[in-house]
Formats: structure tokens, sequence, C-alpha cells
């Protein structure tokens, strides 16, 4: 039965393509089937590795600078992000513009890998790293550069080192643990005790990879699930459907958190803030980012949706640098790797401090 309304003339009649929709979905249907795209094309070759974690250098196209970058990426997804496409690529714009890169790839823990706490991580597996990665380069310095939770742990192994670190850069960086992206309820129970991470890391070993993607869903809903929306409208687009598989796999394709790690993370970071409050101990070493004296560039992103600006701007006064720059760029958590933007705004810096040849 028809439906009288006063406005039924200004509804204009909805008029479907059938043919229009069923090639659209068709060729949703295949970009969603097709094989996985290939990532990382940047030529590389492996210097060293410990257990599952390798470090790869990306030598310059032409070297321009004398100081080599190094990467520290987060311990809760796959680094190649950092070098997700041609020309879109960080690790490929960086050397083009002359540096020399190194990545730390911590590589995916299995559960024989559950009692590597952060301590390890960082006293085992990233000193030795970046010492072997001076040696391979033959340079007298290096600059360090973290990106997300990488970012916290280059800060932590920074305000620890003996190794000659005369640049630290950090992006999108948790420092201020009190500032909390996610529900509300996670945050209070952590810092109550209601949320237990030493039961869940007994129960399972490490933190399982199916939980880091609950998290981040959680976290960035409902944009987590917006993109498949924006898929169906722009399937017909190849350039945009490229750029979505790339990025589609990246946040698909977690890895697990090392127990011990994880419950270090949670107890002395997410809970007591101890990085922030300079009271966080490495083994036997007080990790006091005021210990940090290497030129200091800062960079957090206006529409970060997982690190906040609060969380990054902390470390700016809490560091002993004299030579320290904060800036803030247009673009998201990740669109700031995604799109290469981060090798622009880390050359524009780093170029007058990297020893110009």
């Amino acid at each position: 039965m028809a439906v009288d309304t006063p406005f039924k003339d200004l509804i204009p009649p909805l008029e479907l393509d059938y043919e229009k929709e069923m090639k659209r979905w068709k060729h949703l249907f295949q970009v969603l089937n097709e094989p996985e795209p290939k990532i990382g094309d940047t030529p590389r070759t492996e210097v060293w590795r410990k257990n599952k974690s390798v470090l790869w250098h990306y030598p310059a196209k032409q070297k321009k600078y004398g100081i080599p970058l190094f990467f520290v990426y987060s311990l809760f997804n796959k680094p190649y992000i950092l070098d997700i496409a041609p020309k879109a690529s960080v690790i490929e714009g960086l050397t083009n513009r002359g540096y020399d890169v190194y990545l730390l790839d911590w590589g995916t823990p299995g559960y024989e890998d559950k009692n590597i706490g952060l301590d390890t991580y960082i006293e085992k597996y990233l000193r030795t790293a970046v010492k072997r990665a001076i040696r391979h380069s033959g340079a007298d310095e290096i600059t360090i550069v973290g990106y997300c939770l990488g970012g916290t742990i280059a800060a932590i192994y920074a305000s620890i080192a003996e190794e000659p670190i005369k640049n630290l850069i950090v992006a999108t960086v948790p420092i201020d643990f009190t500032k909390y992206v996610g529900p509300d309820k996670w945050a209070e129970g952590f810092r109550n005790g209601d949320i237990n991470v030493d039961r869940l890391i007994d129960v399972y070993g490490n933190l399982p990879s199916t939980y880091v993607e609950a998290m981040f869903r959680a976290v960035s809903a409902p944009i987590y699930f917006s993109n498949y929306t924006t898929l169906l409208n722009r399937a017909h687009d190849a350039r945009y459907v490229d750029k979505w598989r790339r990025m589609n796999k990246w946040t698909t394709d977690q890895v697990p958190f090392a127990g011990e790690a994880f419950r270090q993370l949670a107890n002395n970071l997410f809970k007591d803030n101890k990085l922030a409050k300079g009271e966080l101990m490495i083994g036997s070493k007080h990790a006091d980012l005021k210990n940090i004296k290497s030129n200091l560039f800062v960079i957090s992103s206006s529409n970060d949706n997982l690190v906040l600006e609060p969380q990054s701007l902390p470390i700016m006064n809490l560091v002993s640098s004299k030579d320290k720059t904060y800036k803030l760029v247009e673009a998201g958590h990740v669109s700031l790797a995604l799109t290469g933007l981060f090798a622009v705004v880390v050359d524009e810096w780093a170029s007058t401090r990297s020893n110009p040849l």
C-alpha cells in the first residue's frame, strides 16, 4: 500500500542501474580475491641476524651523507609499511635522497620467544644491530629513527646507549601514557588492575596476533571498517585499488607480541607510566630520558587517531638535547608513512645534521 506524505514530491524517485551495480560488485570480488601485491621493492642486503630478527641495509642511490639512518619500528606490526610501494616508499625516498638506510625487522616471535622482554629486545637485539650498522657503514655516528612504538623503544635505547647517536628522530611516538586512545574502560581497567595482563600472558605465552588485530580494530573503529565501503565506491580506480590492497595487507598482517615484552609494556608504560616519570629500568640500567643529549626531532600527525599529540609532546621537556625540533604535520598515523611523506619530513631536518659529503 502506498504511503502518502506531504514530502513525497520533494523526494526524487530512486533509479538503480543494475548493470553498473553488477559490474561494480563483480570488480570488488575480483579485487578481494586477487593474489596479494608484492611488497618491499627497494634493493636491500642482509647484514646481521639474531633469532627471528634481521638487520637490513638499503644503500643510497648516490651517497650524499656520511651518517646513516637506522629505523626502529613497532613490535605490534610488520615494518614493510616503510617500503610499501614504489614512489610511495619511505625507505626508497630516503635512499633516493642520498642516505644509507638500515632497518631492524624484529620478525615474528614464536611460542619459544615468550620470555623475551623489552630489556632483551633493547640490549641484545637493538644495541647489537646498531653496532653492526655502524661497523658496516664505516660511519663514526648514526641517526636513530623510531616510528610509533618503535619511537618509544628508540627513545628508551637512546637514554641508556653507549653508542654514538648523533640524531634521534621519533614520529607518532607515545611517551606519556596518561593520555590514552581507546575505550575509557580499557584505560580504567589497566590502571586499577581489573585488566590482568599477567594472567593473559601466563595462559597464552605471547599476545596472539588475533588479539593485536582486535585491539587495533577497537581503537580505530569505525575507520577500520569504513575502508571497505570506500573500496566498493572506488573499485573502478586501479590506482586507488592498488594502494588499498597494500594498506589492507599490512593492517591485517599482525604479528604476535612476545609475552614478557608485552607484560613489561602494559605494566611499566601503559599502567605505571614509568618512562615519562623517569622511573623505568631496563635490566640494571635507569632509562631516564634526561640522559638523551642527541639532536632531537619529534614529529606528530594532526589527524592521528592512535597516538595523540599530548602523548608525544612531553619528550621535548624530558630530554637534555640542546638541538631539538618539534613538527606537527598534516597526516594520519599511518598515512605519514603510507604516502612517503615521512621521507620528505625526515630529509628536511636531517640533511643539515648528517655530515653532507
